[in-house]
């Protein structure tokens, strides 16, 4: 306990501890008594205990015990709000409140929570749409944009702006999402993390008109950071992305046109993360719902072999998405040398296996269905071990 604090019910905490639990956790209640706390959930220093833990660590310095330093005073709501009437009024005051918010923002879940309700998210997305246009700037003014908003997609993130709040910016202003796709077309490798981790986090909560037609700029934009593998949490973002927008309007085969097959399947060949490969499989299943995604599933000389490799080795889900793509591929384009392709790899002897361990019911009958389908061509090939032939359906 660093920073103990009382809250009405009398009980102290940690403060990190209780803001974490009121302000992130959206909780209430006391979490010792259950007692219903008040809408500001006002926390009380305890500085008898704080001077006692300090008094402590002092005893105990000969063990290499610290003592932990006296916290800053809190920030408050109209001290912020004066940073950013400041920073608004005066341009060349922009970069000091940008440092001043990343300061408050690293200080703790109540002082971001204060940071949305003072109007710091409307300021930082003001300075993100300045992007566009540092381009037309001389290359002085152009840097310090370029840094600002930099800054500022930073402070976003470490925020964590709360839904209603992104739905509301989203709904009203159309400029942010383009500016953040211009970040992700000309930004540093950090800058193209937090935009895509942000578009991600609006695009969860926006209505279904801003889903059906988003630029093939924007759909390139998405594939190439999939395939730079910036970070894990960006690339789990961008598959997030994907899977919400493919379901929509023409998107699949603008995301085909964009060469997503093709990075999906080299992300399954490369990523070791079980999450990963799960959502990659997701959205590779929704790219092989259209004939354009078969298509350019079957150019890939590992497709085949690697989405049948993923079956039991990332979860249940990722087993049943891998067995509905080879279930389209099975039935739309089976060709002669896919059949053969399928038996050499391993993917009917694997299709066996399904049957005979205990998975789910759909995946069962997605494996069987395929089995069935091309058994003249399979059943009783040498390729299936003969343990597993006995599981391979009758008719």
């Amino acid at each position: 306990m660093r920073d103990p604090v009382a809250i009405s019910t009398g009980i102290t905490y940690d403060r990190e501890s209780i803001e974490q639990w009121l302000f992130s956790s959206k909780n209430k209640v006391c979490p010792v008594t259950k007692q219903p706390l008040d809408g500001d959930s006002d926390l009380t220093p305890n500085h008898t205990l704080r001077r006692l833990i300090q008094a402590w660590c002092t005893l105990n310095a000969s063990h290499g015990i610290e003592r932990i330093p006296t916290p800053k005073p809190l920030i408050h709501k109209t001290q912020i709000a004066k940073l950013i009437k400041d920073a608004n009024k005066f341009p060349e005051m922009q970069v000091k409140c940008l440092e001043s918010l990343r300061s408050i923002t690293l200080e703790g879940e109540r002082n971001r929570s204060c940071l949305e309700a003072t109007g710091a998210v409307e300021f930082l997305v003001s300075i993100i749409r300045s992007y566009d246009s540092s381009f037309k700037m001389e290359s002085n003014q152009w840097s310090e944009v370029i840094k600002a908003c930099d800054e500022a997609l930073s402070i976003l993130y470490q925020i964590k702006v709360s839904e209603s709040c992104l739905k509301r910016i989203v709904d009203n202003d159309n400029e942010f999402v383009e500016s953040l796709v211009q970040i992700l077309k000309n930004g540093s490798y950090q800058s193209r993390a937090y935009a895509t981790i942000l578009l991600n986090n609006v695009f969860q909560v926006a209505d279904p008109i801003h889903l059906i037609s988003p630029t093939p700029e924007f759909l390139a934009e998405i594939v190439r950071t999939l395939r730079d593998q910036i970070s894990q949490q960006a690339t789990k973002a961008a598959l997030k992305l994907l899977m919400e927008l493919c379901p929509w309007g023409r998107n699949r085969i603008k995301a085909v046109e964009e060469g997503a097959v093709f990075v999906l399947v080299e992300l399954l060949l490369e990523s070791s993360s079980k999450r990963v490969s799960e959502l990659a499989l997701i959205v590779l299943d929704q790219l092989c719902g259209c004939a354009e995604g078969r298509a350019e599933f079957m150019i890939h000389g590992a497709g085949i072999a690697m989405v049948s490799k993923k079956i039991f080795r990332v979860s249940h889900a990722a087993s049943e998405r891998a067995v509905r793509i080879l279930s389209s591929i099975c039935r739309f384009s089976a060709t002669s040398r896919v059949l053969q392709e399928m038996l050499q790899v391993g993917v009917v002897a694997k299709l066996c296996l399904v049957l005979q361990l205990d998975n789910g019911y759909k995946t069962k009958e997605k494996a069987r269905e395929i089995l069935k389908l091309h058994a003249r061509v399979w059943r009783n090939h040498s390729c299936i071990p003969s343990h597993l032939l006995s599981y391979y359906p009758s008719s």
